[in-house]
């Protein structure tokens, strides 16, 4: 993973020195187009060899659409292989040839249809810098692990590069990425097993379906046994989703359009729901029609947070869990009908678990965010103990690392703190052993607590308080040294002030 990491940062600088005077939101998908490119194509040779080789024995056809859709493989036509355009890199139509291939690639796999992007050719782009993109992107292979089977290089840059662009776009940027440790969180905490459903409403660029997948490999060994559903209102980010899923090997049915609206799933119900949809949006509208999914309450028109919420409770099975990112204003509005919504929620024992989250952790936004957790039944099972009318607070305001002068980051180990807490909260096993309320941090509360807090979700108003701990000063003799240091201080303020007055009287202005 080190190397994967040292090959990302080398990769990101060199192509950020071909970006020239180009915006990082239009450079964004000049680089990441090409990378998927690469990819697919890397996955074509590979096959192709394999039936190559084996042709005289099988019978197999090489250039068989059919052989590649039976492996879940894209088809790349001739002239749309990696080899063959950058053989063309040097080339002034490089850029045309470009836009040739995606078009050819959209013909023959209509699961890519409208999806990748073909405007290399405009005249704006450098075809010269274009060349050098190819053959940088060109440099990257795939690898091979100790299991034998080829680790996902490409992937890997693919999802670093988005994350790069994130940070070089800004708030712009964080309308289509969720910073890594905020999406590993939520998916650590929810811990999707095999053979369930998951659903993002506002699904990015797909970061949440990718780690899922990613967590169900490292848990269970298998890959590629939940099925995902996602929709996402702008066009150019859902593009991006379709591609980062594609170039991951993972199937979703994502659709494209504003899902508070218009709903392309309005059936569905599923096991997980993990989002982080657009905070405190103002301009929006619902569908006042799908009367099920405003049973606690119509949201307010200025502030669609419930709205969100509400959806995803829409969308849980009898036994679905859910876990949302929104504003730290979420857990304790009044404004119009949120608060009697939260208290509809919270009186249909919908609320799991809050949790505050450190500030500066997003790209797009410096408002404080928070965690929720729903879950549909808390009634436990075979695993997890009967949670009813209680909800688990935690306080993580304090963890975390600053990365850059202007972005923190959860560690693995901030991430683990906090889903151990959960988990071993809500683990019936493990409950009366693991878990205990911790002053600063956690407190376990019912609900009784929460109608005396006004139905106030702000994991600060259960959580004790963290002793301070003593450090063996006298109070008297602390005061004596805190009152000598401000009377200095004082002094010299007033000499200060004098010095001011005698250089204004110097000229000509008095005080």
């Amino acid at each position: 993973m080190t190397d994967n990491l040292e090959l990302e940062k080398t990769l990101w600088q060199a192509a950020d020195k071909l970006r020239n005077n180009m915006d990082a939101a239009e450079y964004k998908h000049v680089v990441l187009g090409l990378i998927f490119l690469k990819y697919i194509s890397d996955a074509f040779d590979e096959l192709y060899e394999q039936l190559k080789a084996t042709e005289a024995e099988t019978g197999a056809d090489p250039e068989d659409k059919d052989e590649y859709t039976a492996e879940r493989v894209f088809y790349v036509p001739p002239q749309a292989r990696w080899n063959w355009l950058q053989g063309r890199a040097k080339l002034p139509t490089i850029g045309k040839d470009i836009d040739d291939a995606m078009d050819a690639i959209e013909k023959d796999n209509a699961t890519l249809k409208g999806v990748l992007p073909k405007d290399y050719a405009r005249p704006a782009l450098d075809k010269q810098r274009l060349g050098e993109l190819i053959d940088l992107i060109g440099s990257i292979t795939l690898s091979k692990g100790k299991d034998g089977k080829g680790k996902d290089v490409l992937g890997f840059v693919f999802e670093y590069f988005l994350g790069q662009f994130a940070d070089a776009e800004g708030k712009k940027g964080g309308q289509f990425y969720t910073p890594q440790s905020i999406v590993k969180i939520l998916v650590d905490m929810l811990a999707p097993e095999p053979e369930k459903r998951v659903y993002d409403g506002a699904c990015g660029s797909g970061g949440m379906f990718v780690q899922s997948e990613r967590f169900i490999e490292m848990h269970e060994h298998r890959k590629g046994k939940i099925s995902i559903f996602g929709q996402e209102s702008n066009p150019t980010t859902y593009k991006l989703a379709k591609m980062n899923l594609a170039i991951r090997g993972i199937d979703a049915k994502i659709e494209l359009g504003d899902t508070l609206m218009n709903d392309k799933f309005p059936e569905l119900k599923v096991d997980y729901v993990i989002a982080n949809p657009p905070f405190n949006v103002s301009d929006y509208n619902i569908n006042k029609a799908e009367t099920h999914k405003w049973k606690y309450g119509v949201p307010p028109t200025g502030n669609a947070n419930y709205a969100w919420l509400q959806l995803f409770i829409s969308k849980l099975a009898p036994y679905g869990t859910a876990g949302v990112v929104l504003a730290n204003g979420s857990m304790s509005s009044e404004i119009a009908t949120e608060g009697q919504i939260r208290k509809e929620l919270i009186e249909n024992d919908l609320v799991d678990c809050m949790v505050s989250l450190p500030s500066q952790l997003f790209y797009n936004t410096q408002i404080p965010a928070c965690l929720w957790f729903l879950a549909r039944n808390k009634e436990g099972n075979a695993k997890l103990r009967n949670r009813n009318n209680e909800i688990l607070f935690i306080d993580a305001r304090e963890l975390g690392t600053m990365i850059s002068r202007k972005q923190k980051e959860l560690s693995d180990k901030d991430i683990a703190k906090i889903s151990d807490t959960y988990h071993n909260w809500r683990s019936k096993a493990d409950f009366e052993a693991s878990y205990k309320d911790i002053a600063g941090f956690c407190k376990s509360a019912n609900i009784q607590d929460v109608r005396k807090n006004n139905y106030i979700l702000t994991p600060g108003r259960y959580i004790d308080f963290k002793e301070v701990a003593e450090d063996g000063i006298a109070f008297d003799d602390k005061m004596q040294t805190l009152s000598a240091t401000l009377s200095a201080q004082m002094q010299k303020a007033n000499e200060l002030d004098e010095a001011i007055k005698l250089n204004l009287a110097k000229i000509g202005y008095e005080l």
